[in-house]
């Protein structure tokens, strides 16, 4: 009986100091917690929320289903915006990959003042997004820019970049690589982690510099690759700042093919004052971008590599 006692004993004491133990956790994560609680729970659930509704953000919200979700798809902006920043994002995605790892490819090699070409192609990423636009309004002017007039003595055609519907979402996407620093440094940092014995390896057995490269260093960047997907995905979706700029504060123009999603959400929600309306849409975009980024992670087990 004595020897039971003592273990109950024990036993409780253990528990007291485990739940000691949970108490003091939740209270280090109790900040973060609600600060989670505060600005991503509540303002996604009320997004869902004034999605069914009709608000105008200084009367009470009234619940009308699904209205809002129909006339999205015989509202002709809304189509266009769609259209445009899918075209976005088809051009600005890939290609950001892909610039920013040639990029880390070339800064990573032991030449001569290396340390400033690095700091030349970061410089931009630093910059205001209203600098940026107008710095490349004046280098794509169709008369007067510097990149014109650079084609114009090679005798190559000119485009009409921001002036023409069919090149503005192409121009944009420029400006939108000239700030590809960042990404250059999280691939230049991965291209440190990949073992040199890998290189030698491979070079004893013959294999030149393209098959290292494919065989080697692409493989040993998948993890970074995924994560630079996902995160350019999401930008892409949610761009806002340079077409809304060079668009002419959001008209969208030339032709409205500067009109993006999120400038359209942003016109209903605080323009239109038709929070109701931009609730659904926002509401579409995070589904769509949550589907789009559950098919990567699923597919990412076929190409990404975590053990090399």
């Amino acid at each position: 009986m004595t020897a039971s006692a003592t273990e109950l004993r024990g036993l409780t004491a253990n528990r007291r100091r485990e739940r000691r133990r949970t108490l003091r956790g939740l209270g280090f994560l109790a900040p973060w917690l609600l600060g989670f609680v505060i600005f991503t729970a509540y303002p996604l659930a009320a997004t869902v929320f004034f999605g069914f509704t009709d608000f105008s953000l200084f009367d009470a919200p009234n619940w009308v289903g699904w209205d809002n979700y129909a006339k999205l798809l015989t509202d002709q902006t809304f189509l266009l915006s769609v259209r445009n920043t899918l075209v976005f994002t088809v051009i600005a995605v890939p290609l950001s990959i892909a610039i920013a790892l040639a990029l880390a490819l070339l800064l990573n090699n032991r030449a001569r003042g290396r340390a400033v070409y690095r700091t030349i192609v970061f410089a931009p990423s630093v910059l205001p997004a209203a600098a940026v636009a107008a710095v490349w309004t004046w280098i794509l002017s169709p008369q007067f820019g510097l990149l014109n007039g650079l084609l114009r003595l090679v005798g190559l055609p000119t485009p009409p970049w921001l002036s023409d519907p069919d090149w503005a979402i192409a121009s944009v996407a420029i400006m939108t690589l000239w700030m590809i620093g960042s990404d250059m440094l999280l691939y230049l940092a991965a291209l440190q982690d990949v073992p040199p014995e890998q290189y030698e390896a491979a070079a004893l057995d013959g294999a030149g510099p393209w098959r290292r490269l494919w065989s080697i260093t692409i493989p040993n960047l998948t993890p970074v690759i995924f994560f630079q997907l996902i995160n350019a995905l999401i930008w892409a979706f949610q761009y806002f700042s340079i077409p809304y700029i060079v668009g002419q504060q959001g008209q969208g123009k030339p032709g409205g093919s500067l009109t993006f999603y999120s400038i359209y959400l942003y016109q209903n929600a605080f323009s239109d004052l038709r929070m109701g309306y931009a609730s659904a849409m926002a509401t579409v975009m995070f589904v769509v971008v949550l589907a789009l980024t559950i098919v990567i992670v699923r597919t990412s087990r076929r190409w990404v590599s975590y053990d090399r």
